[in-house]
């Protein structure tokens, strides 16, 4: 027997949270359940490569603040949503009991990708509080600590080993670290940075198999380890939903323009999980891992779920969503700030030069994306752009639908520390 209905949202962090207070400020009423795989309530995940990691912050320093507006908002955690029936509206928890809902929310986000080798040395992600915790417990001086993959998690897991006082080596298969996010100029910049505080860096290799103190490259050389961390992307949590034909969940939840899945009035997603297309970039449907991306597509679905609850078109329709991708990452005294979506130029210019960098990312002589990397002067001169980065592309492309085969494309740039959808 199915519980009663109300709205569902599916993931119990920040994208879940974000979910439950937009639909209250948009004027839902009735019951919200928030239903969680995690036994915690929601939490912030950037400072788990960072302070927590680094012993500097406690744990309970990670809380989200709960606005008074979803104190009666209940909250299912520690069992995760096995499958879901759009169709019936129902959802099957992984301990088999079912439940009803009017309004579905999708907000599961991510989980870290995994090496398919075997073996090797103690292995760690992060991801969870209780990954953090885990390697927290690995780190300390002279600890060899070998981190694959050069993204936001690599990174900053280095710059947090390093200050542990291990001695640390990223192996990346790209030219340069976090190449896909700042491109090969600022990536190289950013590696100096590293290198001066004594990372080691093996840039264009893979790990192709491991021993017991230490992993074999994909050239024939070794580097020791003690310790490893895998920081090799994500997978977006979708297999919950792979029971309902029609949707496309290659690479998260294909959403229409308003955030809907499946064109449903009665089912959206946000976050980490959400590709849609974004008319600042073309029609092209994209998910972005960014700290902010939960909040603003929280905002922006919950009025779009309650009027499709209501019978009404989305609010808006005729402005499309828009967001303005965004995202920082602090690594040593370095802060890497960025707004917009550097991966969409296709030239990059020096905008700020000696010392701290500002760079520009064009397409033609449109600015598409600015990174800084440096301090506040660098990151206030980032910021001052963004009303250049806020106009929208003229003429307005017309919003694709969820069947067209131009949203098919593969996903952007990876998360901005663990973004916490």
């Amino acid at each position: 027997m199915a519980s009663s209905a109300g709205i569902a949202v599916v993931g119990g962090s920040l994208g879940g949270l974000r979910a439950a207070e937009q639909l209250r400020a948009a004027g839902w009423e009735g019951a919200i359940t928030v239903y969680g795989a995690e036994p915690h309530l929601p939490y912030n995940r950037p400072p788990l490569s960072k302070e927590v990691l680094a012993g500097e912050a406690p744990v309970s320093a990670t809380a989200l603040r709960r606005r008074p507006s979803v104190a009666d908002v209940a909250w299912r955690l520690g069992t995760a949503v096995g499958s879901a029936d759009l169709s019936a509206r129902t959802l099957t928890l992984a301990d088999g009991s079912v439940h009803a809902y009017e309004g579905l929310v999708a907000a599961t986000g991510v989980r870290p990708r995994r090496l398919p080798l075997t073996g090797g040395p103690p292995r760690h992600v992060v991801r969870t509080l209780e990954d953090a915790q885990a390697l927290r417990a690995e780190l300390g001086d002279d600890v060899r600590v070998l981190i694959i993959g050069s993204g936001f998690i690599g990174c900053e897991v280095a710059a947090t080993a390093r200050g542990a006082g291990c001695e640390v080596t990223v192996v990346a298969p790209e030219a340069e670290p976090m190449q896909a996010a700042l491109g090969e100029e600022a990536g190289r910049v950013l590696r100096a940075r590293h290198e001066a505080r004594g990372v080691r860096f093996r840039m264009g290799r893979l790990v192709a198999e491991f021993a017991d103190a230490y992993a074999v490259l994909d050239d024939g050389s070794e580097c020791a380890a003690d310790v490893v961390v895998e920081a090799v992307g994500s997978l977006p949590n979708v297999e919950w939903l792979g029971a309902n034909a029609g949707l496309d969940l290659t690479d998260g939840i294909l959403c229409d323009a308003q955030l809907r899945i499946g064109g449903l009035a009665h089912a959206v997603a946000v976050g980490d999980v959400a590709r849609f297309p974004n008319p600042r970039y073309g029609a092209v449907a994209r998910r972005v891992e960014h700290w902010s991306m939960p909040t603003d597509c929280a905002k922006h679905a919950a009025r779009v779920l309650v009027a499709g609850l209501r019978g009404g078109p989305p609010p808006g329709a005729s402005r499309p969503f828009a967001p303005l991708p965004s995202f920082w990452s602090d690594q040593f005294d370095v802060r890497v700030q960025s707004f917009g979506l550097p991966g969409a130029g296709d030239e990059v210019r020096l905008l700020r030069g000696e010392g701290d960098v500002v760079y520009g990312y064009y397409q033609g002589e449109r600015l598409v994306g600015v990174v800084a990397l440096g301090g506040a002067r660098a990151a206030a001169l980032a910021a001052s752009y963004r009303p250049e980065l806020m106009t929208l592309p003229q003429p307005q492309p017309q919003s694709p639908g969820p069947t067209e085969a131009a949203l098919s494309s593969p996903t952007d740039t990876p998360s901005s520390s663990p973004s916490g959808t």
